[in-house]
């Protein structure tokens, strides 16, 4: 048995080198030539040096974990894709790494396009930098992410000013469990309208399924398109270790259920609007986040949780049950935590069993604002350092000290991630800075 299973060892080994020996590289012109090509688990396929104007470029293959299909660049950062081109990745196990579009828009569809086929595939070390069309209120996503297990990492996505979110995971009837990570998020102005989401996950029709989204270590730089800067239509995603700087708006739990918001920074550097968490729908969790220098209210507040409609349509606002809000520190902000808000004629459900506890308030301008009352509440354990207190709060206990002008608790301090950690394409040597007032 011992020899069998050595000589199975043998010829697998064998297969796997004879695999990789296979494997070819490709040196192309143009989006036809890609087209051409029957790619094999292991290929590379390399953009040249050139014009890639006008481009409709598809990447089209099935790849292996071990060894996944290729598509990059000669000068990665450096080929740039303008005039109308677009990418779709339409296969499995393919990585597309070192693209750059610029200086054009897309005339229909997405810029770049993860089929429904796509299934773990990979977009890294890519750029869209102004790729907009001169109609404003012509509506297309930058990136659109169909499939399963598929990763956007590394990237930079800046200054989207046309209607459409700038990144969506689209939901189907399964998970999808996208990846989104490690990327440098830039200003976008405000569009003045609905539809100016940074990411979106899901929609209304689609909010009670779930997704398992994970975005995490990126960075949200001005993102000012709309008042939710991340919309979480769908459950079950994970919101984490994040940087929001000076972002007017909130990431906002809109619809769909079990969602967690944690361990992000919110940096406001006292600029007006700026928001925290926004929390819709019920077993939402909001935990372990720093939220500074926050001048928004109500629904912008650093912690809003919303009131809800009584027969509610599905892209309307659901009732706020079972939330946890957490081990959050919240400093500066003009308005602390909301409860109730949106509250009006329609909107008349006020949260219910709501649990706000081991939150620490720093200073801030209004502590707690009830715009109604929540409904069998646990509001506990709270410290407060600076203004007033509430039923719930009580003096701090902690003790809090200053780095990098961020308040940490002494003897658990921590580098801001950002600091440390490689945000955006590789190719990209500014190191990112950001200063917190």
């Amino acid at each position: 048995m011992k020899d069998l299973n050595q000589k199975y060892l043998l010829i697998v080994l064998i297969l796997v080198l004879f695999n990789q020996a296979q494997a070819k590289d490709y040196l192309v012109a143009n989006a036809q030539e890609i087209a051409s090509l029957k790619l094999l688990p292991g290929d590379k396929v390399i953009m040249k040096a050139g014009d890639w104007e006008n481009q409709q470029i598809i990447l089209k293959g099935k790849g292996t974990e071990k060894q996944p299909i290729t598509l990059t660049t000669e000068n990665p950062g450096k080929v740039i894709s303008s005039g109308s081109s677009t990418l779709k990745i339409d296969g499995e196990y393919l990585v597309v790494d070192g693209l750059a579009f610029a200086d054009g828009y897309s005339e229909k569809d997405a810029v770049i396009t993860f089929s429904k086929n796509a299934k773990y595939c990979r977009l890294t070390n890519t750029s869209i930098l102004n790729y907009n069309h001169p109609d404003n209120t012509f509506d297309y996503k930058w990136v659109s992410v169909y499939g399963t297990y598929n990763r956007v990492d590394h990237c930079e996505l800046t200054g989207k000013t046309h209607q459409g979110t700038t990144l969506v995971v689209w939901l189907s009837e399964n998970p999808n469990y996208t990846h989104i990570d490690h990327n440098y998020f830039g200003p976008r102005p405000d569009l003045g309208v609905n539809g100016g989401e940074t990411i979106r996950i899901g929609t209304s029709d689609w909010s009670m399924y779930d997704s398992f989204t994970k975005v995490e270590y990126n960075i949200f730089d001005k993102c000012n398109g709309e008042t939710e800067i991340i919309s979480i239509k769908s459950g079950h995603n994970l919101i984490a270790n994040n940087l929001f700087y000076e972002c007017v708006g909130t990431v906002t739990f809109r619809h769909g259920n079990n969602s967690e918001v944690a361990n992000n920074y919110f940096i406001g550097n006292n600029i007006a609007n700026t928001g925290g968490i926004r929390l819709i729908g019920e077993n939402q969790n909001v935990h372990d986040n720093y939220l500074q220098g926050l001048k928004g209210t109500g629904v912008r507040a650093a912690i809003s949780v919303m009131n809800a409609l009584v027969k509610p349509k599905p892209n309307e606002y659901f009732q706020v049950k079972k939330a946890i809000v957490k081990n959050n520190v919240i400093v500066d902000c003009k308005e602390a935590i909301a409860i109730g808000s949106g509250k009006d004629a329609r909107r008349t459900l006020a949260p219910v069993n709501l649990v706000l506890t081991q939150n620490v308030i720093i200073n801030a301008i209004k502590l707690i604002n009830f715009y109604d009352e929540p409904i069998t509440s646990t509001i506990n354990e709270n410290q407060v350092l600076g203004g007033s207190l509430a039923n719930g709060f009580e003096k701090i206990k902690s003790d809090y000290i200053k780095k990098d002008n961020i308040y940490q608790l002494k003897g658990a301090k921590k580098s801001p991630f950002w600091l440390t950690v490689k945000i955006g394409p590789s190719w990209v040597s500014e190191k990112l800075s950001f200063t917190i007032r």
